[in-house]
């Protein structure tokens, strides 16, 4: 059935980096739009970034634009979020969502803290 796995979260200094992954399963990755959502506690889950089907476009939230890149690799099912210069406010579970039908992934929780 389809799954999203996240990976790659973790504590992480002020302006340091990291990179999340989540793997699909049970589809093709190629044929849906992807997207990165973030929810810090007490705050509505908001939307990241976002990559077509074919990856041509892409879309940022304006607090992360300039900083964060989603990427996709079609042949190894899987969608990346690359976060540089990461701030304290970047602090929240992020969660991979599969658009058209709607699928997310059990998220994975990155700190930003010194």
């Amino acid at each position: 059935q389809v799954q999203l796995v996240e990976s790659g979260g973790g504590l992480v200094q002020p302006g340091g980096s990291l990179r999340l992954s989540c793997v699909a399963s049970g589809f093709s990755l190629s044929s849906y739009t992807m997207s990165w959502y973030r929810q810090a506690p007490g705050e509505e889950r908001e939307l990241v970034a976002t990559v077509t089907t074919a990856g041509s476009s892409t879309y940022y939230a304006d607090s992360v634009k300039g900083r964060f890149t989603i990427s996709r690799a079609n042949a190894e099912n899987t969608v990346y979020l690359q976060m540089n210069s990461l701030k304290p406010e970047d602090t929240a579970v992020y969660y991979c969502y599969r658009h058209r039908g709607g699928y997310w992934g059990q998220g994975t929780q990155v700190t930003v803290s010194s």
